[in-house]
């Protein structure tokens, strides 16, 4: 066992290790047991009934969190032409290629995701090796290649608090719902949204129990554990 310092014991103990809590209570803790000297970011573990060697039970897809993740995203966009104007003027931090390409070859990765137009993943598919690892590679199922007339709505909705979940490979899921600083009801309707979305993310092919536990965690912070069934009920008002 990792030894706990005096600040996490103490927030441990308000804390019952045992309990599930409904969504709203586990809000309310995860806020007060939040002890960083920084703003710390809240969020979600989800352990989920699935199989993540098997293709069919793979899940992947974006929630729009309302109240954002309270982040500052550094998106790069590779695109070319109009296409690149218009990414810079949705408020894109990086726009283009060639130049991009070379730099993160080069060891450059001064952003938090990327997107790009479908013309020219030609010369970015050369960087899946260094940029898939990183989970930085544009993809279809992210919803992170897309055509050019939707590269501003994109980089906006990215800019507003649009994350991405999937499964690893040891059957969770982890997601930012937002910052200890949140008010406990913004904390909540990012937690619906994104419970709302995992459930309609659901494979044909899962068997069983699909959300098995939920626990929200600070950065620095113990867990509290939610109530699975509560969780997945949660709707977007």
């Amino acid at each position: 066992m990792p030894k706990r310092g005096k600040k996490y014991l103490e927030a441990a103990k308000l804390i019952e290790p045992q309990k599930f809590y409904t969504p709203e209570e586990a809000v309310d803790l995860v806020k007060q047991t939040s002890y960083a000297k920084f703003d710390a970011t809240i969020e979600a573990h989800l352990r989920m009934g699935l199989d993540p060697r098997k293709a069919d039970q793979q899940i992947r897809s974006t929630v729009q969190l309302p109240n954002g993740t309270g982040n500052i995203v550094r998106i790069l966009v590779f695109a070319e032409g109009e296409d690149q104007k218009a990414a810079l003027d949705a408020g894109a931090d990086f726009a283009g290629t060639d130049e991009y390409v070379q730099k993160i070859q080069g060891g450059w990765f001064e952003f938090d995701v990327s997107v790009a137009t479908p013309n020219v993943m030609s010369k970015v598919g050369r960087l899946g090796k260094v940029l898939g690892p990183r989970g930085l590679m544009p993809s279809p199922k992210a919803g992170t290649v897309v055509p050019g007339e939707d590269i501003g709505r994109v980089v906006s909705e990215l800019k507003a608090g649009r994350v991405e979940f999937r499964l690893d490979r040891t059957a969770n899921v982890h997601v930012p719902i937002g910052k200890a600083n949140f008010t406990k009801e913004a904390l909540l309707e990012n937690l619906a949204s994104l419970m709302e979305a995992i459930v309609q993310a659901k494979p044909n092919a899962a068997k069983g129990i699909y959300i098995r536990r939920v626990t929200l965690a600070a950065t620095i912070g113990p867990g509290v554990k939610v109530d699975a069934t509560q969780a997945s009920a949660l709707k977007v008002a």
